[in-house]
């Protein structure tokens, strides 16, 4: 090897350790901030319940595991499966979905739209979507309380055409949970949507249709490959802070149709059964971490294809 290759490597290895040496700090925030609470919670998730509510540390015990799924019988101990608990994670995730799919319903004609306008004119709409950003998430969440609630805008206009005699019951329902989670979240699948469509290469579309492609075909063949990376940001975006939302279906969902986030809080508030709480904590990251490998394998895939 010759000299001037060791002084290169030797100059590339310093960089390495002046690269790791400057992320230091950031990574020991990390680690502290991210990594430490979740480790509690899964050290408290093999804790037995104390008789109030606390932890009994030094005592290994699967019961807040088990109670995730399964409860036990009150006369003789037996184990049955949890309703209430199967319930709320399956409207979690149905929900999260849910949302998922209109907020791409929505949001991708208002990408399309936006990207689509003069170069002078998209940062103004880019803008327009953003202000809901500016206002308070609680806020925003009594905003839609107040259009959708027995007297609200939208019964009253419903009622003022003529199409409804009476007010319809969407307060304290999980439409009432879809409809605020879609309003808080689209901006979400807008943004990384509109990223990809502005750098779509138009050329590419007007070549379909010189080939006799439809509308819909240009869509599906076209369009919406090209920006699919788009498309799985903002799912990703939109999907996992859903699936663990807590202030709208508290609000909207008023306490009937808890999501996981609500029945977190209540096994860590008024239930009083920490190990539990934990352990529903863990298997919320696990479902997210479910749904991001779901979402990165899918980029990979659509990478290499268009690779």
């Amino acid at each position: 090897m010759s000299g001037a290759q060791e002084v290169a490597e030797a100059a590339q290895k310093r960089e390495i350790r002046n690269r790791w040496f400057l992320s230091a700090p950031a990574l020991v925030i990390i680690l502290i901030a991210a990594v430490g609470p979740l480790f509690v919670m899964l050290l408290y998730s093999f804790m037995l319940k104390g008789d109030y509510g606390e932890v009994q540390f030094g005592h290994f015990s699967l019961d807040g595991w088990t109670s995730v799924l399964f409860q036990r019988d009150i006369f003789d101990d037996t184990l049955g499966l949890a309703d209430a608990h199967l319930s709320i994670i399956w409207r979690s995730i149905k929900l999260s979905l849910l949302t998922t799919i209109l907020t791409l319903i929505l949001g991708f004609p208002t990408a399309y739209f936006i990207a689509t306008r003069p170069p002078s004119n998209r940062e103004v709409w880019v803008f327009l979507v953003t202000i809901p950003f500016w206002t308070n998430l609680l806020i925003r969440t009594f905003a839609m309380q107040q259009i959708i609630r027995n007297g609200g805008l939208l019964n009253n206009a419903l009622m003022w055409l003529g199409v409804i005699d009476s007010p319809l019951q969407i307060m304290y329902t999980d439409t009432a949970n879809l409809l605020g989670m879609t309003y808080v979240y689209l901006p979400l699948m807008v943004l990384p949507l509109y990223a990809s469509i502005e750098k779509l290469d138009f050329r590419l579309i007007e070549a379909g249709y010189d080939l006799y492609a439809n509308r819909l075909q240009v869509l599906r063949r076209i369009t919406i490959p090209l920006v699919k990376p788009g498309l799985i940001a903002g799912s990703i975006l939109v999907f996992i802070p859903s699936l663990g939302a807590y202030v709208i279906p508290r609000v909207l969902g008023g306490g009937k149709n808890m999501m996981l986030g609500n029945l977190i809080e209540l096994q860590f508030g008024a239930g009083r059964n920490w190990p539990l709480g934990a352990a529903i904590s863990i298997t919320l990251m696990v479902l997210v971490t479910i749904a991001l490998l779901f979402y990165v394998r899918n980029a990979s895939r659509s990478g290499a294809g268009h690779a």
